[in-house]
C-alpha cells in the first residue's frame, strides 16, 4: 500500500476500530456514573438508566427528581411513559396474531376496519412499517392543542383522521405515522376480540413477567411508582401538557421501567416472543421502509460498526430510548421524565449510544479541545456544497468554528486533532481535507461518527454575510411577548432579563435579534420572525425558515 494511501486510511478509520476488548463491569459502571452525573441537575427532571451485557447488569441508576413539586428523587425502579417504544410491543402483538392464524400481514385494513377510505389497498404490514400513506393524526392542525386531551374510543379516534387526504399512495413512500399504529391497535382489537392493551397484557406482558409495563391510562386507576412528567416554559420547568392516554393508543400509551425494558429486549431478541420468521420480518426493513431503516416498531442501524436495533419515544412530559446490540448482547435503556432538555445535555438517544459504545469497548472520542487560534480556524471558513439545494457553511464566530447546514442550526465545533472536529452537541465528526498544496478543499462529515463519511466540496461561493442586530427599547419587545399557535405547534415569545427569546414547545428557548421593530432573526438557525401589526399588540408571528413559511396566530 502506498504510504499516502495508508495515511488516508488511518485518517478516516474510526477511532473505535483500534479498540481492545469490552471493558470490565467496574469500568463501564464508573464511566456511566460520570456520564449520567454530568448530564443531570439534582433539582430538575432526571433519567433512569440501565446498561447490561447479556444477563449481567453493568449499571443501573437514576438522577434528578421524580416530582419537582414534592422534591422526590428519581429511582431506577420507577415507571415512566415510554411513548413510541410502545410500537414494538404492538407490532409483536400483531405478529403473534398472525402466527396464530387470526390475521395475515397481507390482509387489507378494511378486513378489520370496514369502510375505511382507501383501506382495501392498505395492508397490515404497511401500518407496521409506516408505508400506508395514511395521514398521521398528530400532524393534523390543532390536534395537539386541545382535542388531544379528550378521552376517545378506538372508533372515535379513527374518525378524527380517516377522511384526511393521504400523504401518498399505499406503499409508495414512507412517513412516520401515529395513525398507522392507532389502526394497528384497531387490527389487534378486531382480531383478538378484546381491547388492544388487554391483548398485549394477556399475550406478552403477563407471560414474560413484565409486571411493571402496562397501559398508562391513569383514569383507570392510580399507577404505583409513576413519576411526574415535565416540559420547558422558557428557562423554567412546567407541568407537562395535558393528554388523554386513550389517544396515544397502540402508538404510544404504555408505561414501563428500565428493568422491564431489559427483560423485554432479552425475550424479544432471544426468540421467546416470536418465531424466527416473524422476528426476521420485525427487524428487517423492506421496500420503502428500508430507505429509512425501519422494520416493525424497530429501527435497524449500526453503532460503532455493529448492528443496532433501537427506537426512541417522545410524549408529553417524557422521552425514552431502548437500544440493543445483538453481536455484543448489550442493552441500554434510558427513561427521562421531561419532553425537553437543557442546552448541552445529552438526549435519551445520544446518551444510550454513548453508554453502549463504551460497554462494547468502542467509545466515542473525547471532546477535549486542542489549541487552534482564530487565524488558523479561518482557513476552514467557506461554503461546502452538498448538492444544489444544500450546503454547509463553516464560519468562525466568537473564536470558535461553527457548522450550519442549510435550514439547520449552527453547531459549535471542537478541534480535537489537526483538521478534525467534533460537534459540541451530538456525536458527529468532521474532517477537513486538503489538496496537494495544503489548501482546504473539502469536508467529510460522519453523522453519529458512523460509516465512511459524506463528502462536500468547498465551493467558490462567498461566505454569507452575517446579519446585524439593532437595539430596541423594552416596550417595543414587550408587545411581542405571548403564545402563538400554528397547526398544533405553539411558539412562545418571552423576555428573560430583557433579552427576547423564541421557544417552540418541547425545544429550548433561543435568543432572537431585532433588525427592525417587527422583524427578528435567529443566529442558531437560518430563520426569521416577522410580527404584525407593526404597531401595538402583535397578533401574528410568521416564521420563515428554509423556504417554509408558518404564520402563528396569537392565542394569549
Amino acid at each position: 500500500m502506498p504510504r499516502l494511501l495508508a495515511l488516508a486510511v488511518l485518517l478516516f478509520a474510526p477511532a473505535w476500530s483500534l479498540q481492545a476488548a469490552p471493558p470490565p463491569k467496574a469500568e463501564v459502571a464508573a464511566f456511566a456514573e460520570r456520564t449520567l452525573t454530568g448530564n443531570c441537575i439534582d433539582e430538575a427532571p432526571g433519567m433512569a438508566v440501565l446498561v447490561a451485557r447479556g444477563d449481567e447488569v453493568l449499571y443501573r441508576a437514576a438522577c434528578g427528581r421524580a416530582s419537582l413539586e414534592l422534591d422526590v428523587p428519581l429511582a431506577p425502579e420507577q415507571m415512566f411513559r415510554i411513548g413510541s417504544l410502545t410500537k414494538q410491543f404492538s407490532a409483536a402483538a400483531v405478529l403473534k396474531l398472525a402466527e396464530d392464524g387470526r390475521l395475515a400481514l397481507e390482509d387489507p385494513l378494511t378486513k378489520f376496519v370496514p369502510g375505511y377510505p382507501g383501506g382495501d389497498a392498505v395492508t397490515v404490514a404497511m401500518l407496521l412499517d409506516h408505508t400506508s400513506g395514511i395521514r398521521s393524526y398528530t400532524d393534523i392542525p390543532g390536534m395537539m392543542e386541545g382535542p388531544v386531551r379528550l378521552d376517545m374510543t378506538t372508533a372515535k379516534l379513527v374518525d378524527t383522521f380517516k377522511e384526511e387526504t393521504p400523504d401518498f399512495a399505499p406503499g409508495a413512500g414512507w412517513h412516520y405515522n401515529n395513525s398507522g399504529y392507532v389502526l394497528v391497535g384497531a387490527v389487534i382489537e378486531a382480531a383478538s376480540g378484546m381491547p388492544w392493551h388487554a391483548y398485549l397484557h394477556q399475550a406478552l406482558l403477563e407471560p414474560l413477567g413484565l409486571a411493571h409495563t402496562a397501559y398508562g391510562n391513569a383514569a383507570d386507576g392510580v399507577i404505583p411508582g409513576h413519576v411526574t412528567g415535565y416540559t420547558r416554559n422558557g428557562e423554567r420547568w412546567a407541568a407537562a401538557n395535558l393528554l388523554s392516554m386513550t389517544q396515544p393508543h397502540a402508538a404510544g400509551a404504555l408505561v414501563s421501567t428500565v428493568d422491564d425494558l431489559l427483560r423485554w429486549n432479552h425475550a424479544l431478541h432471544e426468540g421467546r416472543v416470536l418465531r424466527p420468521d416473524s422476528y426476521r420480518k420485525m427487524v428487517t426493513p423492506a421496500g420503502k421502509a428500508a430507505e429509512n431503516d425501519y422494520g416493525y416498531g424497530i429501527v435497524a442501524g449500526t453503532l460503532r460498526g455493529e448492528p443496532a436495533l433501537q427506537h426512541g419515544g417522545g410524549i408529553f412530559g417524557f422521552s425514552s430510548y431502548l437500544l440493543y446490540l445483538p453481536d455484543s448482547d448489550v442493552t441500554v435503556a434510558v427513561l427521562y421524565n421531561a419532553d425537553a432538555g437543557r442546552p448541552g445535555m445529552l438526549g435519551t438517544g445520544a446518551l444510550s449510544r454513548v453508554l453502549a459504545a463504551h460497554a462494547i469497548g468502542k467509545p466515542y472520542p473525547d471532546k477535549t479541545a486542542i489549541q487552534v487560534d482564530a487565524a488558523a480556524l479561518r482557513e476552514y471558513e467557506g461554503v461546502y456544497r452538498i448538492d444544489e439545494n444544500a450546503a454547509r457553511v463553516l464560519r468562525v464566530s466568537d473564536g470558535r468554528l461553527t457548522s450550519q447546514r442549510t435550514g439547520g442550526l449552527a453547531h459549535a465545533l471542537i478541534p480535537v486533532a489537526p483538521d478534525t472536529f467534533l460537534f459540541g452537541e451530538g456525536l458527529s465528526r468532521m474532517v477537513l481535507e486538503r489538496d496537494e498544496d495544503g489548501r482546504v478543499r473539502a469536508m467529510r462529515f460522519f453523522p453519529e461518527d458512523e460509516g465512511d463519511g459524506e463528502v462536500a466540496v468547498r465551493s467558490d461561493e462567498p461566505l454569507p454575510a452575517e446579519r446585524e442586530a439593532v437595539q430596541l427599547p423594552r416596550e417595543a419587545l414587550e408587545r411581542l411577548t405571548g403564545r402563538y399557535s400554528y397547526q398544533g405547534m405553539t411558539l412562545t415569545i418571552l423576555l428573560e432579563d430583557g433579552t427576547p427569546k423564541a421557544q417552540l414547545a418541547g425545544q429550548p428557548a433561543f435568543e432572537i435579534f431585532a433588525e427592525s421593530p417587527s422583524r427578528f432573526f435567529l443566529k442558531v438557525v437560518e430563520a426569521a420572525l416577522e410580527f404584525a401589526p407593526a404597531i401595538g399588540r402583535t397578533e401574528t408571528a410568521t416564521l420563515h425558515q428554509g423556504g417554509t413559511v408558518m404564520a402563528f396566530e396569537r392565542i394569549d
